[in-house]
């Protein structure tokens, strides 16, 4: 079953105002491990180049059917293709698409192609309710082509209503699913990320280095892939995927309180989150002074969640830990896996550049209490979320 990390993109952009918008999915395609190609009509090189997409991507981008003398290029764009995506998706690239015109690179390139064709429609309120265009919208899903929006918001003119294309994040989802196998139906999935902070006073805490990358990653990959996702997110910066439940905490407490509330209807809870070990014992609730001197700041252990519903779980579920380690990652993620009573731990290698906290990737090992581990290697973290959920795909199969 493909998977979307190594996949291959045919990125359509066509010409509309938000072809600028196309550069950032390019970005999010790219950075989920995905190869990217782009091809632009003429008309969207009026809004933007295909050297940028170029630069996004590091594959060249095509305009003409011409760019490759001596070769065919639409045929072997197409036969190189695993998804193909056309945002914006013009009014007239539907009607195309929908009468199998191939008169620019792009028409022909999807009409030689086989597989599956996201498009996110882009155009004026008019255009997109025509008769001729919904029934073209029609054939086209006839088909299997996949749709995403348009949505309502402002357009071009100054006019508000349906027909703007859809943001790069729900396009990117609709690309990743695409090609991910739906082999989490029906799977209730509890997610935990990023870090929690343990106030010392209104102004200060205590925390760690946790984006919630890691976290987000794997909620994403799970939802794609069909599941019902819970993400319990600490403070972070990173969006959430859509579609997605969200609970936002802020302490250990507070997410040991909304993981064990919804843990008895998972199927599947993998612990991402980096909970501090330690908070304050008696925080302050007024700012401390630096003039008063150094405080002396006494501390108590968090609560330790993993344990808790290690011991807790019932038969079925499926538990996975998180172990960020800068010494003996390997020693340090067996002893923790089995302490912990988990079906499986990725134990992460973190205080050097490039791997943990932050980053793009990881240098992990998964450790599997019963089957095969993975060995150490660099991942990015789309790579290290699809194989977490191949592992919960996996628990679920008859024995």
């Amino acid at each position: 079953m493909p998977e979307p990390h190594g996949r291959r993109v045919l990125l359509g952009v066509t010409g509309g105002i938000a072809a600028y918008k196309s550069a950032l999915l390019a970005r999010l395609l790219s950075e989920a491990g995905m190869e990217v190609t782009a091809v632009l009509t003429d008309s969207a090189t009026r809004f933007v180049g295909p050297e940028s997409f170029s630069a996004l991507t590091g594959h060249p981008a095509y305009v003409s059917l011409w760019d490759r003398p001596g070769e065919i290029l639409h045929v072997r764009l197409a036969h190189e293709t695993d998804v193909a995506v056309v945002a914006p998706c013009t009014a007239n690239t539907i009607a195309k698409l929908a009468q199998g015109l191939a008169d620019d690179l792009l028409a022909s390139t999807l009409l030689e192609y086989d597989g599956p064709l996201v498009l996110a429609p882009a155009m004026h309120s008019g255009m997109w309710g025509a008769d001729a265009t919904q029934t073209n919208v029609a054939t086209l899903s006839s088909r299997g082509v996949r749709f995403v929006g348009p949505v309502d918001g402002p357009l071009a003119h100054g006019d508000t209503g349906p027909g703007r294309m859809s943001e790069p994040a729900e396009i990117a989802e609709a690309v990743f699913a695409a090609v991910r196998p739906r082999d989490l139906d029906g799977a209730r999935v509890l997610v935990t990320a990023g870090p929690t902070h343990e106030p010392i006073d209104p102004v200060r805490y205590i925390g760690n280095r946790s984006s919630g990358k890691m976290g987000v990653a794997i909620a994403r990959e799970a939802r794609a892939r069909g599941a019902e996702v819970t993400l319990v997110l600490g403070p972070s910066t990173i969006a959430p995927p859509p579609a997605v439940e969200v609970i936002g905490v802020e302490t250990a407490e507070e997410m040991r309180s909304a993981v064990i509330d919804r843990f008895t209807a998972a199927d599947a809870v993998v612990m991402a989150a980096a909970v501090a070990d330690f908070r304050p014992k008696a925080p302050n609730d007024r700012k401390m002074k630096k003039d008063t001197g150094v405080p002396d700041l006494m501390l108590e252990p968090t609560p330790d969640i993993l344990a808790e519903l290690g011991e807790r779980r019932r038969s079925g579920q499926f538990l996975v830990g998180f172990a960020a380690e800068t010494d003996d990652v390997e020693e340090a993620g067996r002893a923790k896996l089995r302490s912990k009573h988990l079906d499986a731990l990725v134990a992460n290698t973190v205080g050097r550049e490039g791997t943990g906290f932050g980053s793009e990737t990881n240098d992990a090992t998964i450790l599997v209490a019963e089957g095969p581990d993975v060995p150490m290697r660099p991942w990015s973290k789309a790579e290290l979320a699809a194989v977490v959920c191949d592992l919960i795909a996996r628990s679920r199969r008859p024995r």
